[in-house]
Protein backbone atom coordinates (compact mmCIF):
# COMPACT_ATOMS: atom_id res chain seq x y z
CA UNK A 1 0.00 0.00 0.00
CA UNK A 2 1.20 3.43 -1.49
CA UNK A 3 1.86 6.23 1.59
CA UNK A 4 -1.22 8.22 -0.37
CA UNK A 5 -3.68 5.50 0.11
CA UNK A 6 -2.81 4.36 3.99
CA UNK A 7 -2.91 8.22 4.16
CA UNK A 8 -6.30 8.38 2.80
CA UNK A 9 -7.55 5.04 4.48
CA UNK A 10 -5.88 7.24 8.13
CA UNK A 11 -8.45 9.69 7.44
CA UNK A 12 -11.47 7.59 6.36
CA UNK A 13 -10.89 5.86 9.75
CA UNK A 14 -11.18 9.30 11.55
CA UNK A 15 -14.30 10.12 9.55
CA UNK A 16 -15.62 6.78 10.39
CA UNK A 17 -15.24 6.67 14.18
CA UNK A 18 -16.45 10.61 14.31
CA UNK A 19 -19.58 10.30 12.34
CA UNK A 20 -20.57 6.45 12.25
CA UNK A 21 -20.53 6.44 8.25
CA UNK A 22 -19.28 3.35 6.76
CA UNK A 23 -15.76 3.25 5.91
CA UNK A 24 -16.23 3.21 2.05
CA UNK A 25 -17.96 6.47 1.99
CA UNK A 26 -15.10 8.15 4.21
CA UNK A 27 -13.01 6.44 2.19
CA UNK A 28 -14.25 8.19 -1.29
CA UNK A 29 -14.29 11.53 -0.02
CA UNK A 30 -10.43 11.35 1.17
CA UNK A 31 -10.07 10.13 -2.40
CA UNK A 32 -11.87 13.11 -3.55
CA UNK A 33 -9.90 15.63 -1.44
CA UNK A 34 -13.53 16.32 0.45
CA UNK A 35 -11.52 15.33 3.62
CA UNK A 36 -8.26 15.77 4.47
CA UNK A 37 -5.97 14.64 7.88
CA UNK A 38 -6.53 18.60 8.72
CA UNK A 39 -10.16 18.49 8.66
CA UNK A 40 -11.33 14.41 8.38
CA UNK A 41 -14.74 15.70 8.57
CA UNK A 42 -17.10 17.50 6.31
CA UNK A 43 -17.58 21.68 6.75
CA UNK A 44 -20.40 23.32 6.53
CA UNK A 45 -20.19 25.80 3.13
CA UNK A 46 -21.21 29.32 4.74
CA UNK A 47 -22.11 30.89 8.20
CA UNK A 48 -25.84 30.30 7.80
CA UNK A 49 -25.82 26.58 8.14
CA UNK A 50 -22.85 26.54 11.02
CA UNK A 51 -25.10 28.91 13.00
CA UNK A 52 -28.04 26.72 12.24
CA UNK A 53 -25.60 23.40 13.63
CA UNK A 54 -24.62 25.54 16.51
CA UNK A 55 -28.03 26.89 17.91
CA UNK A 56 -29.23 23.07 17.98
CA UNK A 57 -26.13 22.15 19.70
CA UNK A 58 -26.84 24.87 22.39
CA UNK A 59 -30.60 23.90 23.09
CA UNK A 60 -29.78 20.75 23.22
CA UNK A 61 -26.69 20.57 25.67
CA UNK A 62 -29.37 22.51 28.05
CA UNK A 63 -32.66 21.40 27.37
CA UNK A 64 -31.40 17.47 27.68
CA UNK A 65 -29.43 18.14 30.29
CA UNK A 66 -31.60 16.83 33.32
CA UNK A 67 -32.57 13.48 31.09
CA UNK A 68 -30.52 9.75 30.78
CA UNK A 69 -28.71 9.64 27.91
CA UNK A 70 -29.23 6.40 26.11
CA UNK A 71 -26.08 4.68 24.32
CA UNK A 72 -24.24 7.67 24.84
CA UNK A 73 -26.28 10.00 22.29
CA UNK A 74 -25.15 13.29 24.49
CA UNK A 75 -27.34 15.37 21.64
CA UNK A 76 -29.60 12.96 20.76
CA UNK A 77 -28.49 11.72 17.73
CA UNK A 78 -26.43 8.02 17.03
CA UNK A 79 -24.88 9.21 13.77
CA UNK A 80 -24.04 12.05 11.10
CA UNK A 81 -24.09 12.26 7.28
CA UNK A 82 -22.46 15.71 6.66
CA UNK A 83 -22.00 17.43 3.73
CA UNK A 84 -21.04 21.13 2.67
CA UNK A 85 -24.53 22.08 1.41
CA UNK A 86 -26.41 20.30 5.19
CA UNK A 87 -26.42 18.03 7.43
CA UNK A 88 -28.54 14.66 8.40
CA UNK A 89 -28.33 13.41 11.94
CA UNK A 90 -30.13 9.62 12.66
CA UNK A 91 -32.24 10.37 15.95
CA UNK A 92 -31.88 7.63 18.98
CA UNK A 93 -35.37 6.10 18.67
CA UNK A 94 -35.81 6.90 22.64
CA UNK A 95 -34.83 10.55 22.04
CA UNK A 96 -36.25 11.20 19.27
CA UNK A 97 -39.50 13.41 20.50
CA UNK A 98 -37.82 14.94 23.20
CA UNK A 99 -35.02 16.30 20.68
CA UNK A 100 -37.88 17.99 18.18
CA UNK A 101 -39.37 19.73 21.27
CA UNK A 102 -36.43 21.24 22.50
CA UNK A 103 -35.41 23.11 19.46
CA UNK A 104 -39.14 23.89 18.62
CA UNK A 105 -39.54 27.56 18.97
CA UNK A 106 -42.18 28.65 21.87
CA UNK A 107 -42.57 31.06 23.83
CA UNK A 108 -43.28 31.06 27.60
CA UNK A 109 -46.35 33.23 28.41
CA UNK A 110 -45.81 32.92 31.90
CA UNK A 111 -42.15 33.59 32.78
CA UNK A 112 -42.08 35.20 29.60
CA UNK A 113 -38.96 34.66 27.29
CA UNK A 114 -38.09 32.77 23.82
CA UNK A 115 -37.11 28.74 24.10
CA UNK A 116 -35.76 26.68 21.24
CA UNK A 117 -33.91 27.62 18.32
CA UNK A 118 -35.22 31.30 16.91
CA UNK A 119 -36.65 30.75 13.19
CA UNK A 120 -36.89 27.16 12.99
CA UNK A 121 -39.71 25.39 11.15
CA UNK A 122 -40.21 21.53 10.60
CA UNK A 123 -41.18 19.91 7.50
CA UNK A 124 -41.51 15.51 6.30
CA UNK A 125 -39.07 15.03 3.30
CA UNK A 126 -39.98 11.86 2.26
CA UNK A 127 -38.65 9.64 4.54
CA UNK A 128 -36.86 12.36 6.82
CA UNK A 129 -37.84 15.60 8.86
CA UNK A 130 -36.58 18.83 7.54
CA UNK A 131 -35.42 21.65 10.26
CA UNK A 132 -35.27 24.52 8.17
CA UNK A 133 -34.13 28.40 9.40
CA UNK A 134 -36.80 30.70 7.59
CA UNK A 135 -33.74 33.44 7.70
CA UNK A 136 -31.32 31.96 6.46
CA UNK A 137 -32.94 28.53 4.70
CA UNK A 138 -30.27 26.35 6.25
CA UNK A 139 -31.27 22.52 6.81
CA UNK A 140 -30.57 20.06 8.89
CA UNK A 141 -32.49 16.71 8.16
CA UNK A 142 -33.67 14.23 10.99
CA UNK A 143 -33.73 10.32 9.95
CA UNK A 144 -35.60 7.77 12.15
CA UNK A 145 -34.31 4.35 12.21
CA UNK A 146 -37.98 3.55 11.08
CA UNK A 147 -39.17 4.55 8.23
CA UNK A 148 -42.82 4.77 8.91
CA UNK A 149 -41.81 7.19 12.49
CA UNK A 150 -43.67 10.04 12.71
CA UNK A 151 -42.45 12.35 15.62
CA UNK A 152 -45.01 13.11 18.46
CA UNK A 153 -44.53 17.26 18.21
CA UNK A 154 -45.67 19.59 21.24
CA UNK A 155 -49.16 21.56 21.25
CA UNK A 156 -50.00 24.76 22.35
CA UNK A 157 -50.92 24.60 26.28
CA UNK A 158 -48.89 25.20 29.85
CA UNK A 159 -48.26 28.80 29.34
CA UNK A 160 -46.47 27.79 26.10
CA UNK A 161 -47.12 28.88 22.55
CA UNK A 162 -45.42 26.86 19.54
CA UNK A 163 -44.37 29.43 17.46
CA UNK A 164 -43.44 26.78 14.64
CA UNK A 165 -47.30 25.88 14.36
CA UNK A 166 -48.91 29.50 14.96
CA UNK A 167 -45.97 31.39 12.70
CA UNK A 168 -44.96 28.56 9.64
CA UNK A 169 -43.76 31.26 7.21
CA UNK A 170 -42.93 34.12 9.16
CA UNK A 171 -40.49 35.02 11.78
CA UNK A 172 -42.18 35.73 15.56
CA UNK A 173 -41.17 39.50 16.63
CA UNK A 174 -39.32 37.03 19.66
CA UNK A 175 -37.59 35.56 16.82
CA UNK A 176 -36.65 38.05 14.89
CA UNK A 177 -35.19 39.92 17.91
CA UNK A 178 -33.59 37.28 19.28
CA UNK A 179 -31.54 36.85 15.75
CA UNK A 180 -30.69 40.29 15.28
CA UNK A 181 -29.02 40.42 18.97
CA UNK A 182 -27.34 37.37 17.92
CA UNK A 183 -25.92 38.66 14.45
CA UNK A 184 -24.77 42.00 16.70
CA UNK A 185 -22.96 39.99 18.97
CA UNK A 186 -21.43 37.79 16.26
CA UNK A 187 -19.77 40.28 14.49
CA UNK A 188 -15.77 40.12 13.58
CA UNK A 189 -13.84 37.25 15.31
CA UNK A 190 -14.95 37.28 18.55
CA UNK A 191 -15.32 33.81 20.51
CA UNK A 192 -19.21 33.84 19.55
CA UNK A 193 -18.23 33.15 16.11
CA UNK A 194 -15.89 30.53 17.21
CA UNK A 195 -17.94 28.90 19.38
CA UNK A 196 -20.11 28.00 16.21
CA UNK A 197 -17.52 26.55 14.62
CA UNK A 198 -16.78 24.34 17.60
CA UNK A 199 -20.59 23.08 17.86
CA UNK A 200 -21.12 22.54 14.67
CA UNK A 201 -18.38 20.19 14.64
CA UNK A 202 -19.01 18.75 17.65
CA UNK A 203 -22.68 18.38 16.29
CA UNK A 204 -21.23 16.64 13.17
CA UNK A 205 -18.94 14.05 15.46
CA UNK A 206 -21.51 12.04 17.26
CA UNK A 207 -19.17 9.35 17.10
CA UNK A 208 -16.50 10.08 19.20
CA UNK A 209 -18.90 11.79 21.67
CA UNK A 210 -20.46 9.02 22.26
CA UNK A 211 -17.87 7.09 24.01
CA UNK A 212 -18.33 9.22 26.88
CA UNK A 213 -22.18 7.83 27.56
CA UNK A 214 -21.51 4.32 26.17
CA UNK A 215 -21.45 2.72 29.76
CA UNK A 216 -24.32 3.88 31.07
CA UNK A 217 -26.78 6.93 30.97
CA UNK A 218 -24.83 8.91 33.78
CA UNK A 219 -22.92 11.53 31.02
CA UNK A 220 -24.50 14.84 29.41
CA UNK A 221 -23.53 18.07 28.19
CA UNK A 222 -24.77 21.69 29.08
CA UNK A 223 -23.82 25.52 28.68
CA UNK A 224 -23.27 28.18 30.40
CA UNK A 225 -25.40 30.67 28.58
CA UNK A 226 -24.58 29.00 25.23
CA UNK A 227 -21.47 30.97 25.43
CA UNK A 228 -19.62 27.11 25.75
CA UNK A 229 -20.00 23.66 25.54
CA UNK A 230 -19.30 21.30 28.62
CA UNK A 231 -19.29 17.46 28.88
CA UNK A 232 -19.65 15.28 31.88
CA UNK A 233 -19.43 11.89 31.99
CA UNK A 234 -18.15 9.31 34.66
CA UNK A 235 -17.13 5.69 33.03
CA UNK A 236 -15.83 4.14 29.89
CA UNK A 237 -13.15 6.50 27.91
CA UNK A 238 -10.46 8.62 29.68
CA UNK A 239 -10.36 12.18 29.88
CA UNK A 240 -7.16 12.71 28.24
CA UNK A 241 -8.29 9.47 25.43
CA UNK A 242 -11.62 11.56 24.51
CA UNK A 243 -9.61 15.02 24.03
CA UNK A 244 -7.15 12.86 21.72
CA UNK A 245 -9.64 11.93 19.82
CA UNK A 246 -11.92 15.14 19.44
CA UNK A 247 -8.51 16.94 18.38
CA UNK A 248 -7.42 14.50 15.98
CA UNK A 249 -10.81 14.74 14.48
CA UNK A 250 -10.15 18.53 13.60
CA UNK A 251 -11.98 20.04 15.83
CA UNK A 252 -9.95 22.70 17.09
CA UNK A 253 -8.50 23.33 13.73
CA UNK A 254 -8.03 26.94 13.48
CA UNK A 255 -9.74 28.33 10.32
CA UNK A 256 -7.98 31.34 9.18
CA UNK A 257 -10.88 33.79 9.51
CA UNK A 258 -11.05 32.96 13.36
CA UNK A 259 -7.93 35.12 15.19
CA UNK A 260 -5.76 33.45 17.71
CA UNK A 261 -6.59 34.77 21.07
CA UNK A 262 -4.30 34.09 24.43
CA UNK A 263 -7.48 32.24 25.68
CA UNK A 264 -6.35 29.16 22.95
CA UNK A 265 -3.90 28.32 25.78
CA UNK A 266 -5.93 25.47 27.65
CA UNK A 267 -6.54 26.50 31.21
CA UNK A 268 -7.25 23.24 32.52
CA UNK A 269 -7.12 19.92 32.12
CA UNK A 270 -9.76 18.79 29.40
CA UNK A 271 -10.54 22.22 27.61
CA UNK A 272 -10.10 22.51 23.96
CA UNK A 273 -9.92 25.97 22.99
CA UNK A 274 -9.72 27.84 19.78
CA UNK A 275 -10.30 32.01 19.08
CA UNK A 276 -11.69 32.54 22.48
CA UNK A 277 -14.36 29.62 22.40
CA UNK A 278 -14.02 26.47 24.48
CA UNK A 279 -15.15 22.86 25.02
CA UNK A 280 -14.41 21.01 28.21
CA UNK A 281 -14.48 17.65 29.09
CA UNK A 282 -15.02 16.98 33.13
CA UNK A 283 -14.51 12.95 34.05
CA UNK A 284 -15.96 12.57 37.25
CA UNK A 285 -16.68 9.51 39.79
CA UNK A 286 -19.11 7.00 39.16
CA UNK A 287 -22.53 7.19 41.40
CA UNK A 288 -24.53 4.44 39.57
CA UNK A 289 -25.39 1.35 41.61
CA UNK A 290 -24.28 -1.37 38.77
CA UNK A 291 -21.03 0.51 37.92
CA UNK A 292 -18.06 -1.57 37.72
CA UNK A 293 -15.85 -1.72 40.95
CA UNK A 294 -18.61 -0.16 42.81
CA UNK A 295 -19.24 -2.19 46.54
CA UNK A 296 -22.88 -2.44 46.34
CA UNK A 297 -24.33 -3.12 50.20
Amino acid sequence: MSRRTDNRHRVATICREATGLAHHTCLRWAEAGLITRRQPVPEPEDEAQRTLESLLVAELADGLREHECRDGALFGFTAARPAGAGLALVLHPAMADRVLSTVLPRVDERYGGLRGVPGLRIAPTGCTWALTQLQSRATVAVVHPDPDWRPLLPEHGAGLTQLWRRNRHRLHPAEAAELRGRAGAGEGPGSARAQDWLNSRLLRRPGLLGAAGAAHGSANVYTHGGGDVVVEWCCGVERDELERRLRRSGLAERPGRIAERLRDRPWFPGEIAMGGAFVTLRRGPCHAADAPGRRVL
